[in-house]
């Protein structure tokens, strides 16, 4: 499912309007998205939580050459997925 197939099925099961829908969820993407630049959590209970983690810098090899290369620490974005978001995808 894209972005516009998930659109298209809030309208529907909403009765909003896909105008509405994308709108709501452009907000919701950009407010998750504000968050975690700014080092916080979102939780949604039962659904999950979105957050950073830093990963840790290493030595790694290039595929191409066999050089060692370090690979500086980074922060990345998580998903931690909650227990009724578990429950229903067994």
């Amino acid at each position: 499912m894209n972005k516009t197939d998930l659109v298209n099925n809030i309208a529907a099961k909403s009765g909003l309007s896909k105008k509405d829908v994308e709108a709501v969820l452009n907000g919701f993407l950009g407010e998750v998205t504000d968050a975690l630049a700014k080092g916080d959590k979102v939780q949604l209970i039962g659904f999950g939580t979105f957050e950073t983690r830093k990963r840790s810098g290493r030595v790694g090899r290039n595929p191409q050459t066999g050089n060692e290369i370090k690979i500086p620490e980074t922060v990345v974005p998580a998903f931690k997925a909650g227990n009724k978001l578990k429950e229903a995808v067994k």
